[in-house]
């Protein structure tokens, strides 16, 4: 089968964040985005195809997921693309990632307790942290040329502190790119279980791991009490749809966050079209998926070969994983300010500052390469223009 990724999309008017809502962070309407991460792709055509079947039938009531459907065609995906079984048993439900990630920071620690998690990290976690009057314990990964590493004495000081309660873990790392490897993996869980610190895995970019790499779902090193949760949204682009599942560890908790979903936060009824998009993708989405990560390494590879030529002494190489350019400039001493005044105003492109993801962060760009080449080629002519106002 052959899939089209090179047709633009023109998503203007349809209430998109990427491109209706720029202005909003960048200030500025008229920008060219590479921001938030979700791609300029329609989604697979199994997906659109079950969702027209479903929209015909015309009734569109509350539904479930806690059925064979459902759980088969996610322990289908586990067992097809990771090799790895999963227990249905453990298998929940919720709108999305973040607000799992939510329910189950406020269910496994208290106000003033410490969430430990990898720095520079997603956004949104210093903001479910900080929001839920946490507090974030940033443990710094290590930039080893093109990979990164951690540093296992400093993690486990945080991890021991007597108010750590949580290590909210983004695997694959969000906006590194990094995979983590088994006995990475493996020493964090030990880590963990030895202070007895829970464990928030999120693996919404499982599905985007590059080269030689493998994904290592968190239930193959887990010990303790823990949470696995992830979503199709980024893989297929469906995240308007909103959907995500998880498995947690132990009855108990599991209990507990499904009466929080349930009982107390009135959810008790998924998203029907979600629920449809993810048991067709996961068991007719295989070959779209395979084409749409062979485009974007693509896409990374043009990145990388574009802002090499440019400017050598960066020796930019693709990530290890997502279609999210983590793009350090730090060799060539910009103001990030400064670089970020003439994308904007200069260059009419937003590109999402690496401060936005903590101070790890600063010298860094995150370039969302999720849309068709010509839209990266016109997005890194622009960045390499702005960059060459200031050097």
């Amino acid at each position: 089968m052959t899939f089209d990724f090179s047709t633009v999309t023109d998503r203007h008017g349809t209430w998109c964040t990427q491109w209706d809502y720029v202005a909003d962070r960048f200030g500025s309407a008229d920008l060219l985005p590479f921001t938030i991460s979700d791609m300029d792709f329609p989604a697979a055509p199994c997906i659109l195809d079950a969702l027209q079947k479903r929209l015909q039938h015309g009734v569109l009531g509350y539904s479930r997921w806690h059925h064979d459907d459902f759980l088969g065609a996610v322990a289908h995906w586990y067992q097809q693309r990771f090799n790895s079984q999963i227990d249905r048993d453990m298998v929940v439900y919720g709108p999305s990632v973040i607000y799992m990630v939510a329910q189950l920071i406020r269910q496994w620690s208290q106000p003033g307790d410490g969430v430990v998690t990898f720095t520079p990290a997603y956004d949104a976690f210093f903001k479910v942290v900080n929001g839920n009057q946490r507090n974030v314990l940033a443990c710094p990964l290590i930039k080893m040329g093109n990979d990164w590493s951690i540093n296992a004495e400093h993690l486990e000081s945080l991890l021991a502190q007597p108010a750590c309660s949580v290590l909210l873990l983004c695997s694959p790392h969000n906006p590194t790119g990094k995979v983590w490897t088994h006995e990475e993996l493996t020493l964090i869980a030990e880590l963990c279980e030895r202070h007895n610190v829970r464990v928030i895995s999120d693996e919404i970019h499982m599905d985007m791991v590059w080269g030689g790499h493998r994904h290592t779902p968190w239930n193959e090193v887990a010990g303790g009490e823990w949470a696995l949760l992830t979503s199709g949204s980024k893989s297929f682009n469906i995240p308007a749809l909103t959907g995500a599942y998880g498995l947690i560890s132990h009855q108990a908790p599991r209990d507990a966050y499904l009466h929080q979903l349930k009982a107390c936060d009135g959810l008790s009824s998924p998203a029907v079209l979600a629920v449809h998009a993810h048991v067709a993708a996961y068991h007719h989405g295989e070959p779209w998926l395979d084409a749409l990560r062979d485009y974007l390494q693509g896409n990374l590879r043009y990145v990388a070969d574009q802002l090499n030529a440019a400017f050598p002494q960066l020796n930019w190489q693709p990530p290890q994983s997502t279609y999210l350019a983590w793009i350090d400039l730090r060799p060539l001493g910009l103001d990030d300010n400064q670089l970020q005044k003439a994308l904007i105003e200069h260059q009419k492109v937003a590109i999402m500052p690496g401060y936005a993801y903590g101070e790890e962060g600063n010298g860094f760009l995150r370039l969302n390469v999720g849309c068709p080449r010509s839209k990266v080629e016109a997005g890194v002519e622009k960045l390499i223009n702005g960059i060459r106002e200031l050097v």
